[in-house]
């Protein structure tokens, strides 16, 4: 699955739409695959995360319960895309390079291996609009990596390099700039060897999704999104003339 929208594949209604559909062909899927790939065929990186600018427009165009109503509905919806993602029936992999950010990191968590070349960057900066993450990646870094963890990146909103996010176990492999699709196809080949069912029953052993602290993140988002300093916050990177805001 090739991510491509302009400037960095932000997260947005269309492509939430782009996901929905593509998640409900993955059980057809496993009939003639045993492995996923996500990757961006944009330059500057994987994801930048959801799109803040139509976030922030949407909610100025309306009151605010209809904005939380529709901030609501856009995480159910986001959820369920990257609960299929997680649970799917194939083996998945994330091929990361630049910028892996917010909703970005999201996505690459929810599937089952990161390969990542020498200058992708992980970060959670959704603390500096006042926010947590959104779509599942507390509950998911937490499951594979631990709470330490997850308060370095969430309350620190930094981000690590590639490097560092193997040292931790985020990612798998590390390889050259502009391999890491390559890489993913090799891996993915690899996994072809194997009985798929016997990778399934592995898969959904070691790696159950979180539905519990999935639904509880979904309501500590919405309750903070109506303060004022979120507001504020979304309106500063919308105003924002640097080239890439959302950069540490």
């Amino acid at each position: 699955m090739s991510l491509h929208r302009e400037p960095c594949n932000e997260l947005g209604s269309q492509s939430l739409v782009e996901l929905e559909k593509f998640v409900s062909a993955l059980d057809d899927l496993q009939e003639d695959a045993h492995s996923l790939i996500v990757y961006s065929t944009l330059k500057c990186g994987f994801c930048a995360g959801a799109d803040l600018r139509e976030l922030y427009q949407r909610s100025q165009a309306m009151d605010q319960a209809k904005a939380a109503e529709g901030v609501r509905d856009f995480l159910e919806r986001i959820h369920s895309v990257l609960n299929r993602i997680d649970a799917a029936p194939l083996t998945t992999i994330a091929a990361v390079h630049g910028v892996t950010f917010g909703g970005g990191f999201e996505l690459a968590l929810a599937c089952d291996l990161i390969i990542a070349d020498k200058m992708a960057r992980f970060c959670f900066p959704e603390l500096r609009l006042g926010l947590i993450p959104g779509f599942g990646g507390i509950p998911r870094l937490k499951r594979d990596l631990g709470n330490a963890i997850v308060r370095d990146l969430l309350l620190t909103g930094r981000s690590i390099n590639a490097t560092k996010a193997q040292q931790i176990g985020l990612v798998s492999q590390v390889v050259s700039e502009g391999e890491a699709l390559r890489a993913a196809q090799a891996t993915a080949a690899q996994i072809g060897k194997f009985d798929r069912q016997t990778a399934l029953t592995a898969k959904h052993f070691i790696k159950p999704v979180p539905v519990d602290e999935l639904r509880q993140e979904i309501e500590l988002f919405c309750a903070l999104f109506s303060r004022p300093a979120v507001q504020a916050g979304l309106k500063k990177f919308v105003e924002s003339t640097d080239a890439q805001p959302y950069l540490p």
